[in-house]
């Protein structure tokens, strides 16, 4: 796997980012992909392999909390500073591991439901807008 290694301590929203709160359903890491469990209004980590809503992307964790502490997370954003170095033109996508980013599309195997988060713009940027796709095949 391709996992993207992310320093919590780098992880940024521009000051045009569309950002959201809410409470934190399990403990989280700045830089965590997140979803809203609807029956507890809570957020947890996001997972490609898993069922719905947990591989609906609902932001990306700005700040680290613990369960019930509140949590910021960004919606949008088209200068995220990701806490990770990775290549200008890259992808990312929602990994199969919770709470995980991966730059690897061979890492969403057979029925693993698709995710873009977001594209690099530089070594340390990304325009931040999700997209849901389909099981992939």
């Amino acid at each position: 796997m391709a996992a993207i290694s992310i320093t919590a301590s780098g992880v940024f929203a521009s000051s045009t980012a569309t950002k959201a709160m809410g409470t934190a359903g399990v403990a989280i890491t700045q830089g965590q992909p997140l979803y809203l469990d609807t029956a507890t209004t809570t957020l947890k980590l996001a997972d490609a392999d898993a069922v719905s809503p947990a591989y609906i992307v609902a932001g990306i964790a700005l700040n680290a909390a613990a369960i019930g502490q509140p949590v910021d997370y960004v919606i949008a954003d088209t200068n995220f500073t990701l806490g990770a170095t990775v290549l200008a033109g890259d992808t990312l996508w929602l990994s199969p591991t919770a709470g995980g980013i991966t730059k690897t599309i061979g890492d969403l195997t057979t029925g693993v439901n698709v995710v873009v988060l977001g594209v690099m713009t530089s070594t340390t940027t990304a325009i931040v807008n999700f997209i849901q796709g389909g099981v992939r095949a």
